[in-house]
């Protein structure tokens, strides 16, 4: 017998689990479909966010920050650390413990409002007069019926052409996650987000590490006088960034991989490492999910094309996150999928694309919402800025951690806050004052007259807003 229910969403990841739990929360029957696998056979909710991407890499940075700490900070301190060891298989199984305690939590939260969950991969079959026909393909095959379909399949790692992942020698993020050793040289093509946070684990680990970025610049998309203060901060800790390379010809062997690439001079050079991270993008994931069966529409990527609503074209069916336009962002997913469900219910669900933050937790970590300065240059817009190192931020100072600034950007006439970049300690957490003042459309003076904490690292945000009126107190 089919099962009927108000709303399907294919996938659980970030944006398919928060979808579902607010549809249900908003009085509809809902159902979740997702194929992912634990290391046991079973269910492993949360998507490429929870079991191979946002969670695992944090857990990994956090242990590599501590021994990072132990071997080259800690006697800063006054403490003496002898005999210090790692143990990576240790560090590898804490962050699986991290994963799972994820996925259980999300099990738990689609028990706790009612969401009915079908392990396998969900795939349209036809379209009915109301609603949708949706076939679970898994250890036991289920046919569901639909009123509304949120489709919610996430991104897959994009591989080089010529050099797929085989997860050994040549790793997407997933093999990057499960190295069971140090590698003495690592390499990495891409040095986007998952490339820097890869690398900075490895490199605090031991490794030797080499990215070679196609790009001329170094994080094009970030603020520039941020990115040459990170990748100043990055050179110094000891990791290698080659920009402006052209990768050739790529040879795996039993003992590691040969990279043939030709430098921004034209001059042509060979990497030999023993792993190989190629972090050059994701890709929409609608493969299996049989599209053409009810005439959905795709783009030339493979992304599901939606309105500024996240509405297909077939009416009733939606997609959020990674596999349809906009950033690739676990939380740009999440706000996505409360929107869909609320406007499945008849409300006004709402998603502010420009007051999303952008985050790179390497150390120093990156963050940032808004605009940057080059591009406030290109539209012309007449703007005001202010910066404030941590340098001179007490809080900073006795955490032993002065790397990097605050950067704030504001209309030159209204003084709106436009954009603020960080690059320094506890960016990922400093950047969430910064959201909340644009999206209330708050002026740099707003931010400038709110009392903050002493000592605390949020004063250099306060500080980088008085400086839009070049009127600091501590600097």
């Amino acid at each position: 017998m089919n099962k009927q229910f108000d709303v399907i969403v294919i996938g659980g990841g970030p944006g398919g689990y928060i979808a579902a739990i607010r549809a249900a929360q908003l009085g509809m029957s809902v159902a979740c479909v997702d194929e992912w696998k634990n290391s046991a056979g079973g269910p492993a909710l949360g998507g490429t966010c929870t079991n191979v991407g946002c969670i695992p890499s944090k857990a990994l940075l956090q242990s590599s920050e501590h021994f990072d700490q132990a071997s080259h900070h800690f006697a800063e301190h006054g403490i003496a650390v002898s005999g210090l060891s790692l143990d990576v298989g240790k560090m590898v199984a804490r962050k699986d413990t991290v994963v799972r305690q994820n996925n259980d939590g999300i099990m738990y939260l689609f028990k706790k409002n009612k969401v009915s969950f079908f392990h396998g991969r969900g795939a349209f079959v036809r379209a009915l007069d109301e609603g949708f026909e949706i076939r679970v393909s898994g250890a036991a095959e289920e046919t569901l019926l639909g009123k509304q379909i949120v489709v919610a399949t996430g991104s897959t790692a994009r591989a080089l052409p010529s050099t797929p992942f085989d997860e050994e020698k040549v790793l997407s993020n997933d093999g990057a996650l499960r190295m069971d050793a140090v590698p003495k040289k690592l390499g990495l093509i891409g040095s986007g987000v998952i490339g820097l946070e890869m690398g900075s684990v490895w490199r605090r680990l031991g490794a030797e590490v080499t990215i070679l970025e196609a790009l001329p610049e170094f994080l094009g998309a970030v603020d520039q006088q941020i990115a040459k203060e990170a990748h100043k901060a990055f050179v110094k800790q000891g990791l290698r960034i080659e920009l402006g390379v052209t990768v050739g010809v790529i040879k795996v062997a039993k003992k590691g991989v040969n990279v043939a690439w030709t430098n921004a001079r034209g001059e042509a050079q060979a990497l030999d490492v023993d792993k190989l991270i190629v972090s050059i993008g994701r890709v929409p994931n609608t493969v299996g999910l049989n599209a053409d069966a009810v005439g959905l529409e795709l783009d030339e990527r493979g992304a599901i094309v939606v309105d500024g609503d996240c509405r297909s074209s077939l009416p009733g069916v939606w997609a959020v996150g990674d596999v349809v336009r906009g950033p690739m962002l676990a939380h740009k997913a999440e706000e996505e999928g409360v929107a869909v469900a609320e406007r499945i219910a008849g409300q006004h669900g709402h998603v502010n694309f420009n007051t999303i933050p952008w985050v790179i937790y390497t150390s120093p970590e990156i963050a940032w919402v808004g605009q940057t300065e080059q591009q406030l240059k290109a539209a012309g817009r007449a703007y005001r800025a202010g910066t404030f190192p941590f340098l001179a931020n007490g809080r900073a100072r006795a955490l032993g951690d002065t790397t990097g600034m605050v950067k704030m950007l504001a209309d030159a006439q209204t003084d709106e806050i436009l954009g603020v970049h960080i690059v320094g300690p506890m960016a990922s957490e400093l950047i969430a004052e910064c959201v909340v003042a644009m999206e209330f459309r708050a002026s740099s003076e707003d931010i400038a007259r709110i009392c903050h904490a002493h000592p605390s690292l949020s004063e250099a945000t306060r500080e980088a807003a008085l400086a839009v009126d070049k009127r600091t107190l501590n600097f």
